[in-house]
């Protein structure tokens, strides 16, 4: 039987600290990177995404920004197969064509 070992963490320091922090400057940088993509995917779906919701509504809807593509199934797993067998290295983000874009409940 595993006996469970107490570790006391103090106030204010890091959980594990054998883990790099990052600097400041770099979480805004990778925020600024995030949102940059962000936008130019909302882009991409405000434009596709009024003609697809007439016949494909609730469906999920995989967009990779820098080419422009865009991948839809009903079934997200099948949709995001679809989009890395074109694009295997690129980053690709998931929306579902409804009104807001957003994916499951909260």
């Amino acid at each position: 039987m595993k006996t469970k070992s107490k570790r006391k963490v103090p106030a204010g320091s890091p959980i594990f600290p054998d883990i790099p922090r990052l600097s400041k400057k770099e979480i805004a940088k990778r925020k600024a990177e995030n949102e940059a993509f962000d936008q130019r995917c909302q882009a991409i779906f405000d434009k596709v995404a009024p003609q697809l919701r007439v016949d494909h509504y609730g469906w999920s809807i995989h967009i990779e920004p820098d080419s422009g593509d865009y991948f839809i199934d009903p079934d997200s797993e099948v949709c995001f197969q679809k989009a890395k067998q074109k694009h295997p290295t690129a980053v690709i983000m998931e929306m579902c064509l409804n009104e807001t874009g957003a994916c499951g409940r909260i």
